[in-house]
C-alpha cells in the first residue's frame, strides 16, 4: 500500500513539473505578444481564428466560441486585420468547428470573399503549421483566448509562424466545458510534441493563397 501510494504521489508530482515547465515555456514564448486592448494590436494581414465547439455537452451555446467569434469581428470592423481564416476540427460529419466560425461570421456581415477556411485544424498544431504550410502566412494574428493564444504563439514560433494573439473574452469560470481541464494536458502536450515527438499535422495538401485564390469553404473533406 505504501508503495502504491508512493508512486502515485511520484506521478503526480511528475505531472505537476511537466504542467509547470509547459507554462513557462509558452508564457515566455508570448511574453510582450498578446494584447486585450483593441487600439494597441498592430495591423496583420490575417487574423486566424481558432476552433471549439459551438456548444457545451448540455446542448447550451459555448461561451468560448461566441467570445471567439465576436472577438474576430472586432478586429475585421477595425481594420486590424484584412482577411480571416478559420481553423477547426471536423472529426466527424456532424461535427465541424471551422464551418460554424465561418458561418457565423458570415451572419455577423463579414464579406465571404473575406473568410477563408482550414477544415483540418485538428489540433492548435495543426492550425499554426497548416496556417504556414498551406496558406503561406508567416506573421499572423491569433484570435481565442488568452490561455490558448499562449499555446498557439509558442507552437507558432517553432514552425515559422511570427504570431501575435488578441485575447477574446474568458467565460465559463465553472468550467463545464472542460476547456481549462484539457488545456492543462494540451499544455504539456505541445511543449512534448515541438521538444521530443517533432510531431506533424494530420496532413497538409494543396497552397492556398489569401486574397489570390478563391476563399475556401469549410466541407468536411478528409
Amino acid at each position: 500500500m505504501r508503495k502504491a501510494v508512493l508512486i502515485f504521489l511520484m506521478i503526480v508530482a511528475s505531472a505537476g513539473a511537466a504542467l509547470a515547465g509547459a507554462l513557462a515555456l509558452e508564457k515566455h514564448a508570448s511574453a510582450g505578444r498578446l494584447y486585450s486592448i483593441l487600439s494597441t494590436l498592430p495591423h496583420r494581414r490575417v487574423g486566424l481564428v481558432l476552433g471549439c465547439s459551438r456548444r457545451l455537452g448540455d446542448g447550451t451555446p459555448n461561451p468560448f466560441f461566441e467570445n471567439r467569434v465576436r472577438a474576430a469581428i472586432e478586429l475585421f470592423r477595425a481594420e486590424k486585420v484584412d482577411f480571416l481564416l478559420v481553423s477547426g476540427d471536423n472529426r466527424t460529419l456532424g461535427y465541424n468547428e471551422a464551418t460554424y466560425m465561418q458561418e457565423a461570421l458570415l451572419h455577423a456581415g463579414i464579406p465571404r470573399e473575406r473568410v477563408y477556411c482550414d477544415y483540418a485544424g485538428f489540433r492548435t498544431l495543426d492550425s499554426m503549421v497548416r496556417a504556414r504550410e498551406v496558406f503561406g502566412l508567416s506573421e499572423v494574428t491569433v484570435i481565442s483566448q488568452e490561455f490558448h493564444n499562449q499555446r498557439a504563439i509558442f507552437l507558432g514560433a517553432h514552425h515559422g509562424v511570427n504570431a501575435i494573439g488578441y485575447n477574446a473574452a474568458d467565460a465559463d469560470p465553472s468550467d463545464a466545458s472542460g476547456t481549462r481541464r484539457r488545456e492543462r494536458l494540451a499544455r504539456i502536450k505541445a511543449a512534448l510534441d515541438v521538444y521530443l515527438l517533432r510531431t506533424k499535422p494530420h496532413f497538409l495538401g494543396s497552397k492556398i493563397s489569401i486574397g489570390a485564390d478563391a476563399p475556401t469553404t469549410c466541407a468536411a473533406t478528409r
